[in-house]
């Protein structure tokens, strides 16, 4: 009985002692795994270690070796860009020679175009006279008084003139056109009814043409005279007398009109360039006071400028109404209505170099005339490489403004009222003036230029 349940109890322990040995098993192969997993990682991230220095050496050896071969390679660079700066520089060095080649160009084929165009213009084909300026006084017929008084102030007369001409190279002259007028003056006959042309026709009057429409009109009582610019007219005789009294004048191929006085810039400045070569032109009214020996000095201190455009700059407004002095038909050019013209030299006196005097020469067939004459020979310059100099020596007031300035050692170049636009009654006023604010008559003789 004994041996039975011992037996039975050992069948009933059997499954307890599978269950053990097979948790004891688990559980030594759990160590043993993990004892020899934990080496194996280990020598995993060590070899990785390795592996990441020994590649950090050969990139630092690599480095070392191709240390020069990059130095040669940042050389190379820097010496490219020095290379490139310096063509850059180059570049605008041959881009400058190049703008001053064109401008030499330029300025030689100017000499060499009004060299041909002064001998086309020479009346007489003499040779042009060399002379330092010229000073066209603007004058009209019936301004004989305002001339006497010029003469009789600060324009020498007779011998002196011509010396003025001959050790100074000074001309001042009186410029003036011819009058407007018809073959038959006075007498009284008709040269050409109109009744003897077709009902529809052309007018030409000093070369301008205007259509006239003439139906319901009595064609006998229109007639048709023939004008020029050379007419012999009783005006024109009297300053052919006048200038052979005191050969002061410059005649123009020019008809005489206070709405030409653009027109008859143009032609002054052709007509002297083809007559004298001189440093400077200057145009004077005959109602401005001017001090020859401070205008030579002015003028001479701009010699070096090749285009220089001197004078009292000003910027006046433009005029759209009509009916009002200085109006100005062409106001819309200027853009809204109370805009002020641009920067130009006010029209009593100013003066321009050799080159702009014969560039107006050889283009005055396409420059623009506006309805002043001081805003028209800005207008030609505007566009142009000039140089405008605003000197106020050029612009100053009568006594006792000029006065006080000739006290104080600063003589003016010009004087004259700018209410009147040139001086005042200048026919009884230009002595005083002369008298308070003149240089002397010698200054001229000593001025150095």
């Amino acid at each position: 009985m004994k041996g039975r349940v011992t037996n039975k109890a050992s069948v009933k322990w059997i499954p307890f002692l599978c269950v053990f040995c097979f948790a004891l098993g688990i559980l030594f192969s759990n160590r043993l795994w993990d004892s020899s997993a934990e080496p194996n990682g280990q020598q995993l991230l060590s070899l990785r270690r390795n592996e990441q220095e020994l590649q950090v050496i050969n990139e630092g050896s690599t480095t070392n070796k191709n240390l020069p071969q990059n130095k040669d390679v940042m050389n190379e660079v820097l010496k490219t860009h020095e290379a490139i700066q310096s063509s850059r520089s180059l570049d605008k060095s041959i881009a400058v020679l190049q703008t001053q080649l064109a401008e030499s160009k330029s300025s030689q084929e100017m000499s060499l175009k009004s060299s041909a165009a002064v001998s086309t213009l020479s009346r007489d084909g003499s040779p042009r006279q060399k002379v330092f300026m010229v000073i066209g006084i603007n004058t009209a017929f019936s301004s004989r008084k305002r001339r006497d008084s010029v003469r009789e102030t600060w324009m020498p007369q007779g011998e002196k003139l011509v010396q003025l001409e001959r050790e100074k190279g000074i001309i001042v002259r009186f410029m003036i056109g011819h009058r407007l007028d018809s073959q038959d003056e006075g007498s009284g006959d008709c040269p050409l009814p109109l009744s003897s042309l077709p009902p529809h026709c052309f007018l030409f009057l000093s070369s301008e043409v205007s259509v006239v429409f003439l139906n319901g009109i009595d064609l006998n009582r229109i007639c048709i005279y023939f004008f020029s610019a050379t007419s012999n007219s009783i005006l024109d005789r009297a300053i052919d007398s006048e200038d052979a009294q005191h050969k002061d004048f410059l005649r123009l191929e020019h008809v005489e009109g206070y709405h030409e006085l653009s027109a008859k810039t143009k032609t002054f400045f052709s007509t002297a360039v083809a007559k004298w070569d001189a440093e400077f032109y200057v145009k004077v009214d005959d109602d401005v006071h001017v001090n020859l020996g401070m205008l030579a000095s002015t003028l001479a201190r701009h010699r070096s400028k090749p285009r220089v455009y001197i004078g009292c700059m000003k910027s006046g407004p433009v005029l759209a109404q009509k009916n009002v002095k200085y109006h100005e038909p062409e106001y819309w050019k200027f853009g809204e209505e109370g805009n002020k013209y641009f920067r130009h030299a006010t029209g009593q006196i100013y003066a321009i170099s050799k080159e702009l005097a014969t560039y107006i020469s050889l283009n005055q067939p396409i420059l623009h005339k506006y309805a002043n004459e001081d805003v028209s020979l800005g207008a030609w310059f505007i566009g142009l490489e000039v140089e405008h100099v605003d000197d106020h020596s050029m612009c100053c007031g009568t006594p006792p403004d000029c006065a006080w300035k000739a006290q104080a050692g600063e003589v003016c170049v010009a004087s004259f009222d700018w209410s009147c636009s040139g001086i005042c009654k200048s026919v009884e006023r230009i002595k005083l003036v002369h008298e308070k604010c003149g240089e002397g008559d010698g200054s001229v003789w000593s001025a150095l230029f």
